[in-house]
C-alpha cells in the first residue's frame, strides 16, 4: 500500500482546497449554518451541488459530456475527504446520485439519459431507491409489488418501506414483480417512476431520533409506460444488482463520534470507582475500538491504492459496512450507558458531548439494515470472498406464487 499523494494527486489535493476555501466561504455567507431537513437547507444543498457541478467537482468519474467532471476515482476520493473537511457534504443526492443515476445510465436508453443524468448531476432533481417491503425483510427478491402489462403500459399496485427521501424526491428506481410463476428472482422488473404522480403515495415515519427521513410508499394503479422499463422483462434481478452493489458501496462507511470521542468523554465523566477512563473493562472495548479502526482505515487504504493505480478494488470493501456499524452501536451504547443518567437526554444543550453519543445510538440500527442487514453481508462475505459453500436455499426452484405465506 502506499498512504502518500502521487504528485498528481497531491496537486489535484491542492487545486481541490483552493477551490473549497474560497466557494465554502461564499456559500456560508449566503446561507449561513442551516437546520438539517428544512426547506432552506435543502435550497442551500441545492446550490452547493449547482456550484460544484459548475466547476466540474460533482460526479466526478461521469464523462463531462453529461455534467461530470470526466476525472479518475481517486480524484473523486480526494475531493470527498477534502469536502468532508470543509463540513459541506450534504446528504439529499448520495442515493440519487450513488445508486439510481448509475442504474439508469447502465440500463436505460439515449433519450432517458439525455434527460435525467444532467439535471441529476447539477441537483436540480433528487432520486430515490424504492426496494424494500414489509413482507419481504432482507430478502429483496421476496417483494410483492406487482406491475402488470397493459398496451405499452404497465399498471403497478403495491407498497414499499423505508425509502430514504421519498417524500422531498422527484424520481426513484422501481423494483417490481412482473411473473409469479416463476423462481422469485426470474420474474422481477425494473421501472423509473414520478414520484409527484397522484397515484404514488408518501408516508414519513417518525423515527425515535425524532427525524423523518424514511418513508412508507403506496402505489395504486399507477401506470408508467414501457419505455421507463430499466433492463429487460424479467431481468429485474440483474438491474438491482447493479444498485445493490453500488448502495454497499455508499453506505460502507460511518458517521458519528469514533474512540477518540469516547476517550474524551470517560476523561470528563466520574463513577463510583473514579474517572472512567480508569475503568479497566472500558479500556479493553476501548482498544479493540482502536484496533477495528486502524483495520478499517488500512482497509480503505487498500481501496484507495487500487484506485490510484487505476485498478479495480477487491472485495476487502465488502467488509466495511459489517464492522463500522457494529462499531457505530457497542461505542454509542457504552458512551450512554457511561453517562448514567444523562444518557436519557437528547437535547444538545444538556446533554453530555451535545447528545452526540445518543444519536449515532439511535441511528446505528438503522445502518445496520440499510445496504444489506448484517446476516446478508455475512453471507455475501462467506460465500463471494470466502468461497465457502453457499446456504441450502429450498425455494430456489420453486413459482413464486407457490412460496408459502404463513398465512
Amino acid at each position: 500500500m502506499d498512504f502518500n499523494d502521487s504528485l498528481e494527486e497531491a496537486a489535484y489535493r491542492e487545486k481541490a482546497r483552493a477551490w473549497l476555501a474560497q466557494n465554502a466561504a461564499e456559500h456560508r455567507a449566503q446561507f449561513g449554518e442551516l437546520k438539517p431537513n428544512t426547506d432552506q437547507h435543502m435550497v442551500a444543498a441545492k446550490a452547493w451541488q449547482a456550484r460544484k457541478a459548475s466547476a466540474g467537482y460533482a460526479c466526478i468519474t461521469w464523462p463531462a459530456a453529461i455534467g461530470g467532471g470526466g476525472g479518475t476515482p481517486i480524484q473523486s476520493v480526494i475531493f470527498g475527504q477534502e469536502e468532508t473537511k470543509a463540513g459541506l457534504s450534504y446528504g439529499y443526492f448520495t442515493i440519487g446520485l450513488g445508486m439510481c443515476v448509475p442504474t439508469v445510465m447502465a440500463f436505460s436508453n439515449t433519450e432517458t439519459k439525455q434527460r435525467f443524468v444532467s439535471p441529476a448531476v447539477k441537483g436540480e432533481e433528487i432520486w430515490c431507491q424504492l426496494f424494500s417491503e414489509p413482507a419481504g425483510g432482507s430478502d429483496v427478491a421476496a417483494l410483492r409489488t406487482r406491475a402488470v402489462r397493459d398496451g405499452d403500459e404497465w399498471v403497478i399496485n403495491g407498497q414499499k418501506v423505508w425509502t430514504t427521501g421519498a417524500h422531498y424526491c422527484d424520481y426513484g428506481i422501481l423494483l417490481t414483480r412482473t411473473d409469479p410463476d416463476v423462481p422469485k428472482h426470474k420474474g422481477l422488473t425494473m421501472f423509473w417512476i414520478d414520484m409527484k404522480d397522484a397515484a404514488v403515495e408518501c408516508r414519513p415515519i417518525h423515527q425515535m431520533s425524532g427525524g423523518r427521513e424514511f418513508n412508507e410508499v403506496y402505489f395504486t394503479d399507477l401506470r408508467v409506460k414501457d419505455s421507463q422499463r430499466l433492463g429487460e422483462v424479467g431481468e429485474g434481478w440483474k438491474v438491482a444488482l447493479v444498485t445493490l452493489m453500488n448502495e454497499r458501496l455508499a453506505v460502507g462507511g460511518s458517521s458519528g463520534p469514533n474512540y477518540r470521542e469516547i476517550m474524551g468523554l470517560a476523561r470528563e465523566l466520574t463513577g463510583a470507582t473514579g474517572p472512567a477512563i480508569k475503568d479497566n473493562a472500558f479500556r479493553e472495548k476501548l482498544a479493540d475500538w482502536y484496533v477495528q479502526s486502524e483495520g478499517l482505515k488500512f482497509t480503505r487504504f487498500r481501496t484507495m491504492t487500487a484506485l490510484s493505480r487505476g485498478q479495480t478494488p477487491g472485495p476487502e470493501s465488502s467488509i466495511g459496512k459489517i464492522i463500522a456499524a457494529n462499531q457505530m452501536q457497542d461505542l454509542a451504547n457504552t458512551a450512554v450507558e457511561m453517562e448514567d443518567q444523562y444518557g436519557i437526554l437528547i437535547d444538545p444543550d444538556q446533554a453530555p458531548a451535545e447528545a452526540a453519543f445518543q444519536q449515532s445510538l439511535m441511528w446505528a440500527p438503522g445502518l445496520r439494515i440499510a445496504g444489506g442487514t448484517d446476516e446478508i453481508l455475512k453471507n455475501i462475505i462467506a460465500e463471494r470472498v470466502l468461497g465457502l459453500p453457499g446456504d441450502v436455499r429450498v425455494d430456489k426452484d420453486v413459482a413464486f406464487k407457490d412460496m408459502p405465506t404463513g398465512r
